[in-house]
């Protein structure tokens, strides 16, 4: 049953990022064909961006060293764009010779999680993007840039808000298109979720750059998400059957499930044009070949359901 709010979007774009976010912390490697239909069955199920993998060296992210062959091998659905993230210009070469029309680029708003994830300081990761960024925007490629910890970091505790707002208009600066607001620990709070975007609308960034990036150790995804809207942001980051975390942050689980998103998209009357079922079917597919159960509560509420029909 749909049943609006007041004061939030019409339409929200879903930005999912299973295939690269959910899949490069798996520790057993999913064959490249077993990657290329996940890809295939998100688009089908109506997600229209799909971050399809990385450009990073094999040694720090083995589970993605096939990106150009998945990549090579990929039917791209129309209307359906395929970002990739990108670590630095050896990064974006390849990206580039793999046809890709959009990148991302993955920075960090403290100097420790900067320097355990990029071995950098903030200052030199952000001299390290700049050429990536200019060259890209240069070839044509919107650029996104992740920024992390926004909302807290395991080693430095609080992070400042003007902190993050530094980092973030900084990168803003280099010429990307869009920021991506990271809740790497999930230790965000609607409070923090709106006081954070209202920082970063003083500073003059506009709404329509904004994303968010929540996962859901604390259980507060979904409430920080609702947050993120009222404050008239309309791109969520997701990642179907809630698979990530991150390989540099121990304590960071699995990102917000999209199906899980998407229920409550559905129910506010917010379009996404994702068919939860369809996409719930697609989560339970990729979770039988990683040998574990879905950690959505959707997926998993629709799992009992179809039993019960049965």
């Amino acid at each position: 049953m749909r049943v609006p709010m007041d004061g939030l979007p019409s339409r929200v774009t879903v930005y999912e990022v299973g295939a690269r976010d959910g899949l490069q912390n798996e520790s057993a490697i999913v064959p490249v064909e077993v990657k290329r239909e996940f890809i295939t069955r998100l688009a089908d199920a109506g997600l229209r961006v799909i971050e399809a993998t990385s450009f990073v060296h094999p040694k720090w992210v083995p589970q993605l060293a096939d990106a150009a062959e998945l990549l090579g091998g990929l039917e791209r659905a129309e209307g359906v764009r395929y970002p990739v993230l990108v670590p630095n210009e050896r990064g974006l070469d390849r990206a580039l010779d793999a046809g890709v029309t959009e990148i991302a680029i993955f920075g960090s708003a403290t100097e420790t999680f900067a320097r355990r994830n990029l071995n950098r300081t903030v200052d030199e990761s952000v001299e390290m993007f700049a050429p990536v960024v200019e060259r890209a925007r240069a070839a044509g490629l919107d650029v996104r840039a992740y920024v992390s910890m926004c909302f807290g970091d395991p080693w430095e505790g609080d992070v400042p808000i003007e902190q993050v707002v530094s980092v973030a208009t900084r990168l803003l600066d280099l010429g990307c298109t869009e920021l991506s607001l990271g809740d790497t620990i999930g230790v965000a709070t609607p409070g923090h979720v709106t006081a954070l975007i209202g920082a970063l609308l003083t500073a003059g960034v506009d709404i329509d750059r904004i994303g968010v990036h929540f996962h859901d150790t604390y259980g507060q995804a979904l409430a920080n998400t609702l947050a993120a809207l009222r404050c008239g942001v309309t791109t969520v980051d997701a990642s179907a059957g809630g698979l990530g975390g991150c390989p540099y942050a121990k304590s960071a689980t699995g990102n917000l499930a999209t199906e899980d998103l998407v229920w409550m998209l559905d129910g506010l009357g917010i379009e996404t044009g994702v068919d939860v079922r369809r996409l719930a079917e697609t989560s339970r597919w990729m979770a039988e070949r990683l040998g574990r159960p879905s950690t959505s509560r959707v997926v998993q509420a629709l799992s009992r359901e179809q039993g019960s029909d049965q």
